[in-house]
């Protein structure tokens, strides 16, 4: 070949680039990682809370996904935690034979009879209202110018509490002739019950009486029924001057003369009275949710007897049963 030849031939020139070679698996090993790390935590967050349950909500929540229709009809956080007869659930797996731990025995479900508890609390108030009833018996003996009118003052116990009342005398009144001002005897005598009620927790009803003879003007203006709701909101005034906490008041009422002491005798003093009931926990449910049938029920004996003639089914048997109730002389 020559030169010539050689000059006219082209020169042709070969670069291999070289492809930059990956590292190992690139970035993958960190996605493994990062989905290793959060199993970890994850698994570490389920033995904390398995941890921190007990095992009636752990059964519960077992047995919620096991059979939901149960639970629901239960009741409860699941049938391993509710209040039913059969308890759910089966045994705990990872129990040996012969090993049982502390925690696994079944909590003693604490049976209350309801009626038991209820007779029971109301002994003890009958117990606390009759020691009341001494107490006042005995401040009154202790005071002479107290004893001087124990004649005046009936204190006898009622399904409704312990009731006190104080009565007029034919030469002795409590009150002013036709008027709410209390006598200054019956002032010292409010005052030392007032004190003496603040020893029990149980609430007071007030009721003012007066006897049959209306005003001059009759029913149309200030009549026996104004007269007897402001004595008996004296007396109430009475009482809390005493040392009576105001909130042991429940009721303050003016019956006039529609509930007598002496129904054979309308007019007789002994009908113009103050009564004060300090009522036991029936008494004042009543009371407070509106439930009490006026006049109260103070004679367990004749509206034992309404109510037995009502179921024997007797002819008349509940009308003279409530008529016996009403005419009886405990309930005035």
């Amino acid at each position: 070949m020559t030169s010539e030849e050689r000059k006219a031939r082209p020169i042709v020139v070969k670069r291999i680039r070289k492809a930059r070679h990956a590292g190992h698996h690139g970035g993958a090993w960190k996605i493994a990682y990062a989905d290793f790390v959060t199993a970890m935590m994850a698994f570490f967050l389920l033995m904390w809370l398995l941890g921190s349950t007990t095992k009636g909500d752990l059964q519960g929540i077992a047995d919620y996904f096991r059979t939901p229709l149960k639970v629901a009809l239960s009741g409860g956080n699941g049938s391993g935690d509710s209040s039913s007869v059969i308890q759910g659930g089966g045994s705990e797996l990872t129990r040996t034979i012969g090993a049982e731990r502390r925690g696994d025995n079944a909590d003693p479900q604490t049976k209350v009879n309801l009626q038991a508890l209820r007779a029971e609390l109301r002994r003890a108030e009958g117990q606390r209202l009759t020691k009341l009833k001494s107490q006042i018996e005995a401040v009154i003996n202790a005071n002479p110018l107290l004893a001087e009118f124990r004649s005046q003052i009936r204190l006898d116990m009622t399904p409704d509490g312990l009731r006190i009342q104080i009565v007029d005398e034919q030469s002795r009144s409590m009150f002013d002739i036709g008027s709410p001002v209390v006598k200054v005897y019956m002032r010292e005598l409010l005052q030392k019950v007032g004190s003496v009620l603040n020893g029990v927790e149980n609430r007071i009803s007030l009721s003012g009486h007066t006897d049959a003879a209306p005003y001059g003007n009759g029913e149309r203006g200030y009549s026996n029924w104004e007269l007897s709701a402001d004595r008996a909101n004296a007396s109430r005034r009475e009482l809390v001057a005493g040392g009576m906490a105001e909130s042991k008041v429940v009721r303050v009422v003016g019956l006039g003369p529609s509930v007598m002491f002496d129904p054979a005798s309308p007019r007789d003093p002994i009908n113009r009275r103050i009564t004060i009931v300090v009522l036991n926990q029936d008494a004042e449910e009543r009371i407070l949710h509106g439930t009490e049938v006026d006049p109260p029920v103070s004679d367990a004996a004749g509206f034992d007897a309404a109510l037995a003639g009502a179921r024997g089914g007797a002819p008349g048997g509940a009308q003279r049963g409530l008529q016996a109730f009403i005419d009886s002389p405990a309930d005035q």
